[in-house]
């Protein structure tokens, strides 16, 4: 008897994976094992939905799983995988057997350093509840990690009314993605909008005082808050897979088509994942949503036996809201390299690029201009750039 598609993890990789494989037309058994015990949600709507509103959004209920013929199986944790005799063990001791395996456990938030009460992070939707209800009865917040959650988290809470002061040891926001010039006007974005900031700095301590949290930084600053949000960065969610000897410090290696090297029949996709990428090749791991869903469906074409599906090698995209801004970011930004910066006062919007030593566009930052954000990331995906892709009536502002 067949056993079908496992899939571990309720993550958006993994639920367009298992939505993917049905209307792809494969009819084998499909299982899903998450270990949370909610509807699989998705995740950006964690920090950009405003303070107050519910940040649940279900990937897939119960009824649609059933219609689908999916089985959901929730608060049932997977502790270990046996490649050998292709099959998962699950928090209890049982085990489940597979034709092949799809690994979707994502990344969760890196452990805040101190573990203090009002000291949150932000990856999954207890910890959306636990920092909605903070808010809720907040004056004064503190984000340490000037990321993307970070700022999305502090542009929110100043739309409530909250005092937000945003830290970071980076010199400018987001540094090692858009660079120090870009970096620049995210400082001016935050300052703009009421906001302190504290960049270039450490948390020297951070303690409860009374009701609030205080913090003090290495330039002898220091800020009490109510709530202090920590967001250091993601820690991938592979323990459970070093039983079978697939884990690696950069996620699980896969070829361009998400195989799992080694392993014929075992794919990884989403944040876990590290895929071959043809067009550098190398191994890397893509941590954005649409890649994700991208992943998702070229396995499932592949699982469903489409032999001729392409291997995927994408130009990653994100896009974060952050204060009036609407941000679209893609590609790379090639080392120590400023962009070449196109922007329009009314309305405002701001269009940038980075080129690499030929001279081709790898990367691209838009604000508020969705049409030059499609023109550019094609553009990028064909590795190839004019100035028509920036706009004929735009002005470039030098360097």
């Amino acid at each position: 008897m067949s056993s079908g598609v496992v899939i571990v993890g309720g993550s958006v990789a993994g639920i367009r994976t298992a939505r993917a494989l049905r209307a792809q037309g494969y009819t084998g058994a499909v299982r899903v094992f998450e270990a949370e015990d909610e509807v699989p949600y998705d995740k950006p709507p964690l920090s950009k939905l405003p303070v107050g509103a519910d940040p649940h959004v279900p990937l897939l209920t119960p009824a649609e799983a059933a219609d689908l013929g999916i089985e959901l199986n929730l608060g049932r944790a997977v502790t270990g995988v046996r490649p050998e005799d292709s099959s998962i063990e699950l928090a209890g001791g049982d085990t489940v057997a597979y034709d092949h395996l799809v690994i979707a456990t994502g990344a969760g938030a890196r452990p805040s350093p101190w573990d203090i009460d009002g000291v949150l992070v932000l990856r999954g939707i207890s910890d959306a509840r636990a920092l909605r209800d903070r808010l809720a009865a907040s004056s004064d917040l503190l984000v340490v990690g000037a990321g993307f959650i970070g700022a999305e988290v502090a542009s929110l809470a100043r739309k409530s009314g909250i005092a937000v002061t945003i830290a970071d040891t980076a010199p400018v926001p987001m540094a090692r993605v858009v660079g120090d010039r870009l970096g620049r006007r995210l400082v001016d974005l935050h300052h703009a909008n009421g906001v302190t900031t504290r960049f270039g700095v450490t948390v020297q301590t951070m303690e409860r005082d009374g009701d609030v949290v205080r913090t003090v930084f290495s330039d002898g600053s220091e800020t009490s808050s109510d709530t202090v949000l920590v967001g250091i960065g993601a820690s991938l969610n592979i323990e459970w897979l070093r039983s079978g000897g697939l884990a690696t410090p950069e996620g699980v290696l896969c070829d361009a088509h998400g195989r799992v090297v080694g392993r014929q029949n075992i794919s990884a996709v989403g944040d876990v994942s590290a895929w071959f990428r043809p067009s550098t090749g190398s191994h890397s791991r893509i941590e954005h949503w649409t890649n994700g869903v991208e992943q998702a469906n070229c396995v499932a074409a592949r699982l469903a036996g489409d032999l001729a599906v392409a291997a995927h090698d994408p130009v990653a995209y994100v896009w974060s809201d952050q204060y009036d801004w609407r941000i679209h970011l893609f590609g790379t930004r090639p080392a120590h390299v400023e962009p070449e910066v196109v922007e329009e006062a009314e309305p405002f919007r701001l269009a940038a690029t980075w080129r690499d030593d030929r001279g081709e566009v790898t990367g691209g930052f838009t604000v508020n201009w969705p049409r030059e954000s499609v023109r550019l990331r094609k553009a990028i995906a064909v590795r190839h750039a004019s100035r028509s892709a920036l706009g004929d009536d735009a002005k470039v502002v030098p360097a």
